[in-house]
């Protein structure tokens, strides 16, 4: 008896995690066009931001660029979102730029509320038709991407990290400089 009551419990809790793991309405089910990894040349895209305009990665070749997915029901995005900031303002005057895509179908109607209550310094596009996300192949939150002057994608991140961390600033600063 006792051994069927852990199998069942053991059951119950597999079959859980599998139908939490796949019970996001936020996230569109797709097969990823194909996965940037580090060394590849990272795929251009073209999104809008919050004010409309036009951004390609292709248009910051001579930046480093940290390409960031998020959404706004992700908790470690959010969490992330303020050393995102302060990494920001520590590369004032390099040639940097962070790009905060989101990634939800109705961001351009959350993500408003959310830059008003949370606001940042940094570029949000919208990926609401999730064709970055597909070209990149991401479908964990928050993942991000190091791009190099070059195009290159020199690191890739899965999960939050404290992107104001001294040794992270000084690796952006390295690359900065070439």
């Amino acid at each position: 008896m006792r051994r069927l009551m852990l199998v069942i419990v053991v059951l119950m809790l597999v079959c859980g995690s599998l139908y939490l793991g796949t019970a996001s309405s936020s996230l569109p089910s797709y097969e990823p066009i194909s996965v940037a990894a580090m060394g590849d040349a990272a795929p251009d895209f073209q999104l809008e931001d919050t004010a409309g305009n036009k951004v390609s990665l292709a248009g910051l070749r001579g930046k480093v660029v940290l390409v960031n997915f998020w959404a706004t029901w992700c908790p470690p995005c959010r969490a992330a979102m303020p050393s995102m900031d302060k990494l920001n303002a520590a590369m004032a005057g390099e040639d940097f730029v962070m790009l905060a895509i989101n990634v939800e179908e109705n961001g351009r109607s959350v993500v408003p509320d959310f830059l008003k209550k949370s606001p940042h310094t940094f570029s949000v596009l919208y990926d609401d038709q999730g064709v970055v996300q597909r070209l990149y192949g991401v479908y964990k939150f928050p993942e991000s991407f190091v791009v190099r002057k070059d195009g290159v994608i020199d690191d890739k991140v899965i999960g939050a990290i404290d992107w104001a961390h001294p040794e992270t600033i000084e690796y952006f600063k390295g690359l900065a400089k070439g």
